[in-house]
């Protein structure tokens, strides 16, 4: 036969339909017996007890699938690796996980700058990017992108709602307000929300005093410098990780400024508390710290599920904001992967995710995909530490 023989023609096409079909499980489904997620988050360094409480979450919520039976015959696992909340060892961690270690999709990623480098080899490899540890805007476009799904409200979210409570209920003046953040993305996102509220209250966000600090680092003197220098100050809205900004709290409170304190929630909360205490009462008390869940030491029905399962699989881990966050976001992808059933693929799961309406967990509020909305939950919770160590609720409005 001739090259350009009908026969021939076909033999290339159909090789050509083979070599641009899809190979990987994630197109074609995931095998019975177990799926695997990855998780990239800092187990090292500073910032080492948000990526450690993240996965005891997950692990806490896979334990109690896994123990009723797993999801659609399948048991759920997390492997877990380092980047140290360093974006120069994201990308190497995300390529094993997805390459080496065969990880279905990601869940509990930790960071804003490291999510900036992880973000896109998860979409160029076509995976479910789930429930990231971070506010970020990068994972919040409009529309969203496809495969990236988050619990959490926003850092704009949260700090929006406390410039609202410092300016509405607390009657302090914007230019008494000033910003303490991590120099990066995280900080810049936190930022955000403070600018947004300013500018409803006719305030130039240009003329706010903003000072911060190097990540993965605790030297804060040049900030506590220039906060000095302002007389007019009350308040200082923080974008901080634990020990920065509890060195920050404290060298400010030495210098005898009578301001308040706030900040998010990828603080660590518990983890701040730890850092003031021990140097005094009056470190600690009145500090503010905005949640994207309720007290981990409530009743609410989904605490009480979460506490019984950290009790039984991390019998030495005590309840937490951060670890509780970890569970509410692996029990929502639980229940997508319950709704995707036996035909697991990404496609699959997706569609399952955008279908959740109105679920009810147990913690106060209902959580919500669909299409055009990948954030679960825009709720955004206030919380105040005393001098005993105790986060309390505080009502933002």
């Amino acid at each position: 036969m001739k090259n350009g023989s009908p026969l021939r023609l076909v033999v290339a096409a159909l090789a050509a339909l083979a070599v641009a079909a899809p190979t990987s499980s994630r197109a074609q489904g995931v095998p019975d017996g177990e799926v695997i997620f990855g998780q990239a988050a800092p187990f090292s360094g500073p910032s080492r007890e948000l990526g450690r409480q993240m996965k005891v979450g997950i692990d806490v919520a896979f334990a109690g699938a896994n123990e009723a039976g797993g999801v659609a015959g399948r048991q759920v696992r997390l492997v877990a690796l380092d980047d140290g909340y360093e974006p120069s060892r994201t990308a190497g961690a995300m390529k094993e996980l997805l390459e080496k270690r065969k990880a279905f999709a990601i869940v509990g990623n930790v960071g804003t700058p490291t999510t900036a480098v992880a973000l896109p080899i998860a979409l160029d490899k076509g995976v479910v990017f789930f429930g990231a540890f971070t506010g970020t805007r990068l994972l919040r476009n409009d529309p969203p992108d496809r495969y990236v799904f988050n619990y959490r409200a926003s850092y704009a979210e949260e700090t929006a709602a406390v410039v609202k409570y410092l300016v509405e209920v607390k009657r302090f003046r914007p230019n008494q307000i000033a910003v303490f953040a991590q120099q990066d993305a995280f900080g810049d996102a936190g930022f955000e929300g403070v600018a947004r509220m300013m500018r409803r209250y006719r305030f130039d966000p240009s003329r706010i005093l903003r000072v911060g600090y190097a990540r993965n680092s605790a030297d804060v003197d040049d900030a506590v410098k220039r906060i000095r220098a302002q007389h007019d100050l009350k308040a200082v809205v923080m974008v901080a990780t634990y020990r920065p900004a509890a060195r920050f709290i404290t060298k400010v409170k030495d210098a005898n400024l009578p301001l308040l304190f706030t900040n998010v929630s990828f603080v660590g909360s518990n983890e701040l508390a730890e850092e003031l205490i021990p140097l005094g009462a009056k470190y600690a008390d009145g500090v503010i710290v905005t949640q994207v869940v309720p007290l981990p030491t409530s009743s609410a029905s989904a605490i009480l599920r979460y506490k019984q399962l950290l009790s039984k699989h991390a019998p030495s881990e005590r309840a937490d904001f951060v670890s509780l966050e970890g569970y509410i976001s692996a029990t929502l992808l639980l229940e997508g992967l319950k709704r995707a059933g036996k035909n697991l693929t990404t496609e699959t799961l997706v569609d399952a995710l955008e279908s959740i309406r109105g679920l009810d967990l147990g913690i106060g509020v209902p959580l919500s995909f669909g299409p055009s909305e990948h954030q679960a939950s825009h709720k955004v919770w206030g919380t105040i530490l005393d001098g005993a160590g105790n986060y309390r609720t505080l009502d933002l409005e």
